[in-house]
């Protein structure tokens, strides 16, 4: 779905999202993908697919509800987005029931088989009988339907049984139950024991609750059970009430809305392709889900489930490690403050490790010299080491200023339980306010050194997350460089003290300035290529979709601007598009890790200009969002950054190109192969391992 404009064209985002997502799916279908990494691909696709839905979907639908109109020129209207999701969604779920048993046949020549109920030895459903007495029917509590009055609560996120208990001498009359199954605390997996032959054989405990419905319902008379998948997808947006100047305080008003959350309209329903029609018709009266997205799908739901299958099979069934690659200087330096005094340094996460940073908190929290620290938190890990840390600073004496962003979507719970343990330690905890998000990430350590303050900075294009800083790629700087330090003074000073406008001198923030300043760097290069001067724009994001900034990519574009973009997700332009946009090039760059970085490079008449951020181009980061974007003066950083972008930029392995047909193709040329992750992983070896 592309619309024209005004002579421009844009890209609907909900359907480039899909695609997006398709590109995930590739990854599973990719036979050149280890089997069991093709699961995860799969798992990926499924827990995407079910944000979309919980967000974006229910977003429509609730426009849809109020107009049929689009809520913008550059827009389709809410009936024909949903439509066309509709559509892709189906193409999508076949094309992962194909993927999904093409991987079941790969498993099998491996001597791993995914089982169920049917295909069991007498020994092993005697086997599977005792598992689940002992350890899931403690967990199972049945709803009968048929005659039910009030629509039974289904949650999201969970997926349930459709039973159907029926006697095969047609003397009763059939009842209807439904059973969650309680993937959590239970595993969604059960091991069989390994057969003589040397068989692994694994059972979702969907088909282990199959194996003794008899049992469950034992209290009626049926000799014949069927039973179901089905699962429920409800609108995760909740509201805030932004009157009575807050008295309640944001953090109690979010510890109300989470449960609102839960009863959430329902926006997809998804089912066994396989269930009756009288069930199915069934269920959707009793669960009131008469318009809602209905998709058929498998046996089995909640495949994000495989992010935890059992470690079973060989080493090459899953992608070998990246053992994260030492910086020396770092390592060997008596303290972190020692060699950031000299110089800045650039981490490349995951394939450098996060725990540099937590090495710079945890020495912070020791150091006689170290005053305070400030921070920004926008998703916090499980487990954090940074939190951990930031305690220990307390406990050190040192005062402890932290801005936790309660409104980080699906994180929000984590990110209260550790609001709590920061104020029961005696840190000033603030947080952001609604319709604002604080979504920089930026950490600031006051030393005093020879009677004067001193400030050391990080800055980063990813959250402080030491679980993700694993698996997403990101960058992080180190600095004391003043230039910078300054700014961020202000920031935070804006963040933690009366919201007051500040003039920034090297940062890029929004919602003030950003948008504005990055439109300014682009037309700086539409007037170098007017005269005659080299003029390009390299940007690395997530997510393109902001009418103002396509605009003016396409008019730089025109003006004979080179374009490059490494656009991970949604993405608004349509490239090559005649006396429009022919000299932009769009690739999406998707492999074993997640491309995260958002990286700005503006070649300003020889002089170029780097920016390091937090934020894409969106219209949420530019206007709903408190972000940062940082410039990189190093020069041997501003040249580290340049080669790990000339290596994505050369990717003909695992990128596709992004154009106006859809079809996600690989990036095909003569040229020797490169594999973006996997140069520049090497790459960084050969620098700092010598």
């Amino acid at each position: 779905m592309i619309k024209e404009y005004k002579g421009y064209l844009f890209k609907d985002r909900e359907i480039s999202w899909m695609l997006f997502n398709e590109r995930v799916l590739q990854e599973a279908e990719n036979i050149t993908t280890p089997i069991l990494e093709r699961l995860k691909f799969l798992a990926i696709f499924s827990s995407n697919n079910d944000e979309f839905f919980r967000v974006r979907v229910a977003s429509i639908r609730r426009l849809q509800k109020l107009s049929k109109k689009p809520i913008s020129s550059t827009q389709f209207s809410p009936d024909d987005v949903l439509s066309e999701i509709q559509r892709i969604a189906l193409i999508q779920q076949d094309k992962f029931n194909k993927t999904y048993n093409s991987i079941l046949k790969e498993l099998a020549l491996k001597n791993i088989f995914i089982t169920n109920e049917n295909e069991l030895t007498v020994e092993q459903k005697e086997t599977v009988k005792e598992y689940f007495k002992k350890d899931v029917l403690p967990y199972l509590f049945p709803v009968i339907i048929d005659e039910l009055k009030n629509t039974p609560h289904l949650r999201d996120r969970s997926i349930y049984l459709a039973v159907r208990m029926s006697d095969s001498k047609n003397n009763i009359k059939p009842k209807h139950a439904i059973i969650e199954i309680p993937s959590s605390p239970l595993k969604r997996f059960y091991i069989l024991p390994k057969t003589d032959d040397g068989k692994t054989f694994i059972m979702f405990l969907d088909d282990v609750i199959r194996n003794s419905l008899n049992r469950i319902f034992s209290i009626f008379d049926y000799d014949t059970y069927e039973a179901y998948t089905i699962k429920i997808t409800r609108d995760a947006e909740f509201t805030l009430d932004e009157t009575d100047d807050y008295k309640e305080g944001l953090l109690l008003k979010i510890q109300k809305s989470l449960k609102q959350r839960s009863m959430g309209i329902p926006t997809r329903f998804i089912f066994d392709s396989s269930m009756p029609k009288t069930v199915q018709d069934l269920l959707v009266d009793k669960l009131q889900l008469r318009s809602v997205n209905m998709l058929a799908g498998g046996r089995y739901h909640n495949f994000k489930d495989f992010m935890d299958f059992p470690k079973v099979g060989e080493s090459g069934d899953n992608y070998f490690p990246l053992i994260p690659i030492p910086m020396k200087d770092l390592d060997t330096a008596k303290t972190i403050f020692d060699v950031i005094d000299q110089k800045d340094f650039l981490l490349n996460h995951p394939y450098q490790s996060f725990d540099y940073l937590i090495r710079m908190l945890r020495e912070a929290a020791i150091d006689p010299k170290v005053q305070a620290i400030k921070i920004t938190l926008y998703r916090v890990a499980k487990y954090s080491n940074v939190v951990n840390a930031l305690i220990n600073a307390i406990k050190n004496g040192k005062k402890v200023t932290v801005l936790m962003e309660l409104q980080a979507r699906f994180d929000e719970e984590s990110n209260i339980y550790w609001t709590t343990q920061l104020q029961e330690a005696g840190a000033r905890v603030f947080f952001g306010k609604p319709g604002q998000k604080v979504h920089c990430k930026l950490c600031v350590i006051y030393r005093n050194e020879d009677g004067k303050v001193k400030r050391y900075a990080h800055l980063s294009t990813g959250n402080y997350n030491g679980e993700t800083a694993r698996l997403y790629c990101d960058h992080g700087l180190f600095t004391k460089d003043e230039r910078i330090t300054n700014d961020m003074e202000k920031l935070l000073d804006t963040l933690f003290q009366v919201p007051r406008k500040h003039k920034f001198d090297h940062l890029l923030v929004a919602p003030d300035y950003m948008a504005k300043q990055f439109l300014d760097f682009i037309d700086v290069e539409i007037k170098n290529s007017k005269e005659g001067k080299p003029a390009y724009i390299i940007a690395k994001m997530n997510s393109l979709v902001e009418d103002n900034l396509v605009k003016k990519l396409y008019d730089a574009s025109k003006a004979g601007v080179k374009i490059d973009l490494i656009v991970r997700g949604t993405c608004s332009v349509v490239p090559g598009v005649v006396n429009l946009s022919e000299n932009i090039r769009v690739i999406s760059i998707l492999d074993r890790l997640l491309e995260h970085a958002r990286v700005y490079i503006f070649g300003n008449a020889g002089n170029e200009k780097i920016y390091l951020a937090s934020a894409d181009w969106m219209s949420r980061n530019f206007y709903n969002r408190i972000e940062c974007a940082f410039p990189i003066y190093s020069e041997s950083i501003k040249q580290e950054i340049r080669d790990i972008i000339n290596i994505q930029l050369a990717d003909n392995t695992k990128s596709r190109l992004i154009d106006r047909d859809y079809d996600n193709k690989f990036v095909s040329n003569g040229n020797p192969k490169v594999r973006a992750q996997d140069s520049t992983y090497d790459y960084l070896k050969t620098k700092y391992i010598k």
